[in-house]
């Protein structure tokens, strides 16, 4: 008895030393946070200094003062040495680091700090990323890209990012240990735009067959990944078991209790193991031992079972069952697991998940050991309609972006204010951190900047205020007309309205009469006559200004919306021609139209942050052969048109405003409906937009599967287009919302 006991302890002991050793050590790094000072700074990075000093009631701390004629950035980790950076960067050097348009052009001298400066966080989590983002955005990054990203991060205070790159080795491992062929396997794995959708169980095999390079790849590119933002003091998430299995499963082991589900989004049906069955355990166990010896862990370990799917009952005892599994699952691993849980089926589908199924959900696991991401808090809050997940750890989050849309959209009150109310606010319970979890990424920076803001405060962000900060900042110097222009941003495309995401224009819907599309949601919270002032004062500003990274990137982006909106202008008028039978007036209606799209392709080509040919060559240059190339490339150009295949439900809910898709997609969709209308207007025949839709599929299934090549780099003068399209659209606009 005794000597079996002592076998199963040792055991055990070897088990969790074994766990151990793959732990990173949380030791600061100065190594590492020196490099990102250099990286940031370049030259500049010789007059400062970087030291840690210890946390502050288990919080993260920095300092900032001037000594000796250096810069002394002081943190508890290298993130939060980066935040004084940071912090020095705007609120000393007036400069900026943003995805779109950065200003390091630091003062001469530099900026002394006259007093020490000393910041807490409140938070003990800063979540960063959306399974999405893996894809919307992130689906081509290479080591380059993530470096900065990871910088980024940093100065930001973020220090618990979702880390799901070569996930697809790790599953291919494990379920070659049970027996699983690569032709088992070679209908499981998606595409490498699609991979977000396939590790939550919701789709297989679309976009593949995936090639063993491409996960070899990404393999590599998550140990880097890992080790630097591991070495910065963050403590990324790792994905844990979620029940999705291949196809072949349900063959290999017939008396195993799968059940088919479906996403509703017009994909085959996957497979989900039942977490009750002996085999969800089992492959569990395999999944975090290969994935913990492959890339080590931080414990914390995201899990979302029934994301977008319906589990087979609401009945409660089961719900809460299912959830224990999961979490002893992960527990039987890692006894220091922490289950990270996205909040997003509580609000997307509300209507299932009452009260009492998510408290079931919610009390499966220790409090201490759950944190829920409530996934959309600046539109939706969930946490106070469920007693702040009754007890349970929560991070309040902005989502901001569906799709990866381009859109200028925001709700900037309530990111300044709602994240300190809620923290201060007995209700919230157990509320111990912020996060950042946008489905794409690389727009809107300004939403990102105020939001981050929050990091380092505990108290709700005066508008007003921040706003001339951060134009003076972004910009490089202090202009009234620029903050005019943003003032009037935040009253209109930035004062938000209930929606999921921003407002499309209809030049990216498929072509017809109506307003809206079911993928193409056009409805303003502002009137869009409100927002040409902005326009106005970024013109003023132009001269001034024209120079600066930031301003460039603004003055395109305002200027493109101001025409997407002009765009729906548009296309209301050219309905109402052919409603009248007016075959004069559509045709002119029409021709603005297709000529308006051709220069907002013109304008978006002056910026690397608008090119579909940048999107392309970065799938293409993950390919080793001709058809890696072809299939990587089928992937990018799917995911941001039709989404799947030519009849695929979901096409346009990726819609980009780019150049190259604007004019060779949007544009030539738009001139054969044309074409089309007029000719029924000639023989006195009623359009027929069902007819039209289905002779558009096959056009489009063509353009997904072509290979003519875009400019991957920018062509023309940022400022001077927009000035030019400002000059001639300008005083015709005002008139059209004047009428």
């Amino acid at each position: 008895m005794q000597s079996s006991f002592l076998k199963v302890f040792y055991t055990g002991l070897l088990c969790l030393l074994g766990i151990a050793l793959q732990i990173h050590a949380a030791a600061p790094d100065k190594t590492a946070i020196d490099g990102l000072v250099k990286r940031v700074l370049k030259e500049q990075a010789a007059h400062f200094e970087t030291a840690f000093i210890p946390q502050e009631n288990g919080k993260d701390v920095f300092e900032l003062e001037s000594s000796n004629g250096k810069i002394l950035l002081k943190g508890s980790n290298g993130l939060s040495i980066a935040s004084a950076l940071n912090y020095y960067l705007h609120n000393y050097a007036h400069c900026d680091v943003s995805w779109n348009g950065t200003n390091l052009q630091l003062p001469q001298p530099l900026p002394v700090v006259d007093a020490k400066v000393h910041k807490t966080t409140p938070y003990k989590y800063r979540y960063y990323l959306n399974y999405c983002t893996f894809n919307y955005t992130i689906s081509w990054w290479k080591w380059e890209r993530w470096q900065w990203e990871i910088d980024w991060m940093a100065l930001n205070g973020i220090n618990m990012p979702l880390a799901l790159t070569g996930q697809n080795s790790i599953w291919d491992r494990v379920y070659k240990s049970l027996g699983f062929t690569d032709k088992d396997l070679s209908n499981f794995y998606s595409g490498p735009t699609y991979f977000n959708w396939f590790w939550m169980g919701n789709l297989d095999g679309w976009g593949g067959p995936l090639p063993q390079s491409f996960m070899k790849g990404h393999e590599a590119l998550q140990k880097q990944i890992l080790e630097r933002e591991r070495s910065l003091g963050m403590t990324p998430v790792l994905p844990a078991f979620t029940g999705h299995v291949p196809p072949a499963f349900k063959d290999k082991f017939p008396n195993a209790k799968v059940k088919r589900t479906n996403w509703d989004a017009g994909f085959d049906d996957v497979y989900i193991l039942d977490p009750a069955d002996p085999m969800f355990a089992e492959i569990g166990r395999r999944f975090m031992e290969e994935e913990i010896r492959t890339f080590g862990t931080d414990h914390l370990y995201s899990s979302d079972t029934f994301n977008e799917n319906l589990p087979p009952t609401n009945d409660s005892v089961f719900l809460h069952q299912i959830s224990k599994k999961i979490y002893q699952s992960m527990a039987a691993v890692d006894t220091a697991a922490i289950w990270v849980m996205q909040g997003w089926m509580f609000h997307y589908q509300k209507d299932f998940w009452h009260p009492a199924q998510i408290q079931a959900l919610m009390t499966a696991a220790p409090d201490d050991k759950m944190v829920v991401l409530d996934l959309f808090s600046e539109n939706y809050p969930v946490w106070n309609r469920t007693e702040a997940y009754y007890g349970k750890q929560w991070i309040w989050c902005m989502l901001q972006n569906f799709g990866g849309n381009i859109s200028m959209y925001g709700r900037m009150d309530n990111v300044a204010n709602d994240p300190a109310n809620a923290l201060h606010d007995p209700s919230a319970k157990n509320l111990v951190g912020i996060g950042v979890t946008p489905e794409g990424i690389e727009q809107n920076p300004v939403m990102y900047a105020l939001m981050l803001e929050n990091v380092w405060r505990d108290q709700p962000i005066d508008l007003n205020t921040w706003l001339k900060a951060y134009a003076l900042r972004r910009y490089g110097r202090q202009n009234d007309a620029a903050e005019k222009a943003w003032d009037i941003l935040h009253r209109t495309v930035y004062s938000g309205g209930l929606t999921e995401g921003g407002p499309e224009s209809i030049l990216t819907g498929r072509p017809g009469f109506k307003t809206e599309t079911t993928r193409t949601k056009t409805m303003l919270a502002y009137d869009p006559a409100a927002l040409i002032p902005a326009w106005d004062n970024m013109m003023q500003a132009a001269a001034a200004l024209k120079s600066s990274d930031g301003f460039q990137y603004d003055v395109v982006d305002v200027t493109r919306q101001v025409l997407a909106n002009y765009a729906d202008s548009l296309q209301q008028q050219f309905a109402r021609a052919y409603q009248k039978n007016d075959a004069v007036a559509f045709k002119k209606y029409s021709g603005q139209f297709l000529v308006l799209l051709t220069d907002m392709d013109r304008l978006l080509a002056t910026r690397k942050d608008f090119l579909l040919g940048r999107w392309l060559q970065d799938a293409k240059g993950w390919g080793t052969t001709p058809a890696e190339k072809a299939l990587f490339e089928k992937n990018a150009r799917d995911l941001v048109t039709l989404w799947g295949d030519k009849n695929s439900e979901l096409h346009e809910y990726s819609s980009r405003q780019w150049s190259g898709l604007i004019n060779n997609f949007y544009k030539a969709r738009w001139a054969q409906f044309f074409t089309y209308v007029n000719t029924c207007m000639q023989q006195h025949k009623p359009v027929d937009e069902k007819y039209f839709d289905e002779k558009m599929k096959d056009w489009e299934w063509q353009w997904v599967n072509g290979h003519e090549l875009y400019a991957a780099t920018p062509k023309g003068n940022a400022v001077a287009t927009a000035q030019e399209l400002y000059n001639k659209y300008s005083g015709v606009i005002k008139a059209t919302y004047n009428n």
